[in-house]
C-alpha cells in the first residue's frame, strides 16, 4: 500500500513539474490547460489596490499554484489572473491546481522540497495557496520566504489563524486570503426550532431518524469538522487539542467511549457521498439538517441550486473552520511579483468584490476593513445567521496536525471498523 501511494504522489508530481515547465517554456500554460467552466463570466473588480506605475515593462513569467476544490481553480485563471494582468499589463500568470484537501497542499509540499533537495537557486513556483496543514510541513523543511508582515496588507489581518496554523508559529510566512467555515443548515419548514447544541441534536436524531446527514470522514471536510466538533464537546479539551498542546498519545485511548456514542448517533443519520451530497440532500428535502461549508450553502443557493428558505445555524461548544493561506517558496523567481499578487488579493476592495460578494467566504482581512465596499446584500446575506459574535464565539479551530490525525484514526478504528 505504502509503495503504491508513494508512486501514486512521484507521477502526481511528475505531473505538477511538466505542467510547470511547459508554463515556463514559450507556450504559455492557458493555451494547453482548459478552462473549467465553473464560473461562466468574468467578476470585473471596479476599484482595486492603487497601483505604482511600472518604470519599464520588463516582461514578467509568473507560476500560481493552489490546492483546493476546483473553484480555486477557476478562481485563480478566470478572475485574478486576468484582473491582476490587467494592472500589470507585462506580467503573465500560469495558474497550476493540484487537487482538494490536504493531498493538494501535500502535492506542493512536495514540488518545493524537491526542488529543493535539488539545490535549485530557482524553483518553478512564484506564489502558492495552500491548507494549514501545509504549514507545519513547510515550515520544517524551511521552504519559505518570511514576506507577509512586510506587505501594504498586513495591517488588515488580526486573526490569530495568521500566526498560528494548528500549533506551527507563521507569523510572517502566510498571509490568510480567506476564511472557511462549517455550520449547521437546515430547512425551517420541517426544523422551525433547530437544536443549538450537540446535545440537543443527538435527541433531535432520535426523534426524527435520517433526517440528519453527513458525509463522515471520507467524503468532505465538513464531516470531518462535525466528528472533531463532537470530540471537543465530549471531552471539553479544545483548548488542548487545538490551541495549547502538546499532543499526548495517552488521550487518544480516552476517546473510545465517545466515539462508540458517535457510532450509536450514526445509527439515526444518513452518511451523504460528499459535502455536495448533504447540499442536495437537503435541498430535494431527503435531509432537514446537516453540516455544511458556509460558502458553499450561499454559493448554491445563489446559483439557484438551493431553496432560498434554508437557514444555517452554529452549535455549541462550536464547530470547527479553517483559512486557506497564501506563501512564497524562500526561491521564487519573482518574489516581488508575488507580494505585488497577495497584495491585490487581500486588498478590501478584491477582498469585498470578489471573496464576499462571488465567492461566500469570510474575508482573510478583518471583516471591519471590507463593510461598506461589499455590497450591503452580500455582507448582510454572509453574516445573516452567523453574526461576527457568533462566529467569533463558536467557530473553532481544527486540531493540532497530531490531534487532527489521531481523531481521523480513531473515528475508523472505533466509528467505521469496532
Amino acid at each position: 500500500m505504502f509503495a503504491k501511494r508513494w508512486i501514486a504522489s512521484l507521477v502526481a508530481v511528475t505531473a505538477i513539474i511538466s505542467l510547470l515547465l511547459t508554463a515556463c517554456g514559450p507556450t504559455p500554460m492557458f493555451q494547453v490547460m482548459p478552462t473549467p467552466q465553473v464560473i461562466k463570466e468574468t467578476v470585473v473588480v471596479e476599484k482595486v489596490v492603487e497601483v505604482t506605475p511600472v518604470p519599464k515593462a520588463e516582461k514578467v513569467s509568473m507560476v500560481y499554484i493552489t490546492a483546493g476544490d476546483v473553484n480555486m481553480l477557476a478562481l485563480g485563471q478566470n478572475v485574478l489572473a486576468p484582473e491582476f494582468q490587467k494592472l500589470y499589463p507585462n506580467v503573465t500568470v500560469s495558474v497550476v491546481h493540484t487537487g482538494p484537501g490536504d493531498a493538494g497542499s501535500r502535492l506542493i509540499f512536495e514540488k518545493l522540497k524537491a526542488d529543493k533537495d535539488a539545490g535549485k537557486a530557482q524553483g518553478d513556483v512564484d506564489v502558492a495557496m495552500v491548507h494549514q496543514k501545509f504549514m507545519a510541513w513547510a515550515m520544517a523543511e524551511d521552504l519559505l520566504l518570511r514576506y507577509a508582515d512586510e506587505l501594504e496588507t498586513w495591517k488588515y489581518v488580526t486573526a490569530a489563524d495568521a500566526r498560528n496554523a494548528l500549533g506551527t508559529n507563521i507569523e510572517g510566512y502566510a498571509m490568510p486570503m480567506f476564511h472557511s467555515q462549517i455550520a449547521i443548515a437546515y430547512n425551517p419548514d420541517f426544523v422551525p426550532n433547530p437544536p443549538r447544541s450537540y446535545e440537543e441534536l443527538v435527541e433531535w436524531v432520535k426523534a426524527n431518524p435520517g433526517k440528519f446527514g453527513y458525509n463522515g470522514i471520507k467524503g468532505g471536510m465538513s464531516g470531518v469538522g462535525f466528528v472533531i466538533g463532537w470530540i471537543y464537546w465530549k471531552t471539553g479539551k479544545y483548548e488542548k487539542y487545538a490551541v495549547t498542546g502538546p499532543f499526548d498519545e495517552a488521550e487518544v485511548a480516552t476517546w473510545e467511549p465517545i466515539l462508540r456514542e458517535l457510532k450509536e448517533f450514526n445509527q439515526y443519520v444518513t452518511i451523504t457521498a460528499g459535502n455536495v451530497g448533504t447540499l442536495d440532500g437537503l435541498n430535494r428535502g431527503e435531509l432537514w439538517m446537516g453540516p455544511v461549508w458556509v460558502d458553499m450553502f450561499y454559493t448554491f443557493m445563489l446559483e439557484g441550486k438551493m431553496d432560498p428558505k434554508m437557514r444555517l445555524v452554529m452549535l455549541e461548544p462550536g464547530l470547527p473552520g479553517q483559512p486557506m493561506y497564501f506563501v512564497i517558496p524562500k526561491n521564487a523567481r519573482n518574489p516581488e511579483w508575488a507580494k505585488k499578487w497577495v497584495e491585490y488579493v487581500t486588498s478590501p476592495e478584491v477582498q469585498a468584490k470578489v471573496i464576499i460578494e462571488r465567492y461566500n467566504w469570510y474575508p482573510g482581512i478583518d471583516g471591519k476593513f471590507v463593510e461598506g465596499i461589499a455590497s450591503p446584500e452580500a455582507f448582510a446575506r454572509l453574516y445573516r445567521d452567523i453574526s461576527p459574535e457568533i462566529l467569533s464565539k463558536y467557530g473553532l479551530s481544527f486540531p493540532l496536525v497530531e490531534y487532527n490525525d489521531a481523531m481521523l484514526e480513531a473515528y475508523e478504528k472505533w466509528v467505521i471498523g469496532g
